[in-house]
């Protein structure tokens, strides 16, 4: 969840839960954007929390100076991560944070298992500047060759390493190899650059692990592992990180949950 909410450029009157601060119509970060980083705020907060109800939305509107479509616009990146529900006559109310490992929970690993009364740690943390593959350049609409900022990080538990995250991030960004990875890399991103990790496209596989994860994650050549490969967009819908992640088969279940409409 972002916290920093310098984007919307205004200071707020009141202190009351349900004021809301005017968006700012200058900004490069689209509207609706700049409503959903508030919203994520106001649910955060005690009062909401708690499966509260949030203010009406001709009142929110109203209060951020921008339309019901908007808002709607915003509410509905929630809705579909599951934090809140709309339901005629009665409003919008935000919903208990679900705890399972699903293909939507991709802005923090760090969180989702601190849901599950799991306690990440960092084992090893390497950053360098590499060469795009084809894979890579793909991903972020780059070059084959183009320098990337790749990030390479070992993490687990209970002195365990457990997953491997292999992050490319586009030079676009700006970041370098001094920047402090130790940070959830989007709050990274976003406090440095302003740009805010809005959309992940994700492809699945089970392979066998190479020599050289076997080496890093401590465990035997072919080993069974979950890889899934995710293209995170930013608001404007332009790639900024192309990401492999490997996981232990034995210790992690992905889940999908589907709806016909």
């Amino acid at each position: 969840m972002f916290k920093h909410l310098h984007v919307l450029a205004v200071s707020r009157s009141s202190t009351s839960s349900r004021s809301a601060p005017r968006l700012d119509h200058r900004s490069s970060l689209p509207l609706h954007a700049q409503a959903e980083l508030f919203l994520r705020e106001l649910i955060a907060r005690p009062e909401y929390r708690d499966a509260g109800l949030l203010p009406d939305e001709v009142s929110l509107s109203k209060s951020m100076g921008i339309s019901r479509n908007t808002l709607r616009h915003a509410t509905a990146k929630l809705v579909a991560e599951g934090r809140i529900e709309r339901k005629a006559g009665i409003g919008t109310r935000v919903v208990e944070p679900r705890v399972e490992s699903g293909i939507g929970a991709w802005h923090s690993f760090t969180r989702e298992m601190a849901a599950k009364g799991i306690q990440v740690e960092t084992y090893s943390t390497r950053v360098n500047t590499a060469p795009a593959t084809a894979e890579v350049a793909k991903a972020l609409r780059l070059e084959v060759g183009a320098p990337v900022l790749c990030i390479d990080r070992v993490r687990g538990w209970d002195q365990r390493p457990e997953v491997h995250f292999r992050s490319y991030l586009h030079s676009r960004l700006g970041l370098t190899e001094k920047s402090d990875f130790t940070r959830p890399l989007y709050e990274l991103i976003h406090a440095e650059t302003g740009t805010i990790a809005d959309e992940s496209h994700e492809e699945i596989a089970a392979i066998a692990a190479p020599q050289w994860l076997a080496k890093v994650l401590d465990i035997k050549l072919r080993t069974p592992l979950l890889r899934r490969a995710r293209t995170v967009l930013d608001a404007g819908r332009h790639p900024m990180e192309f990401a492999l992640v490997h996981y232990l088969c034995e210790r992690f279940q992905l889940t999908l949950s589907l709806r016909h409409k």
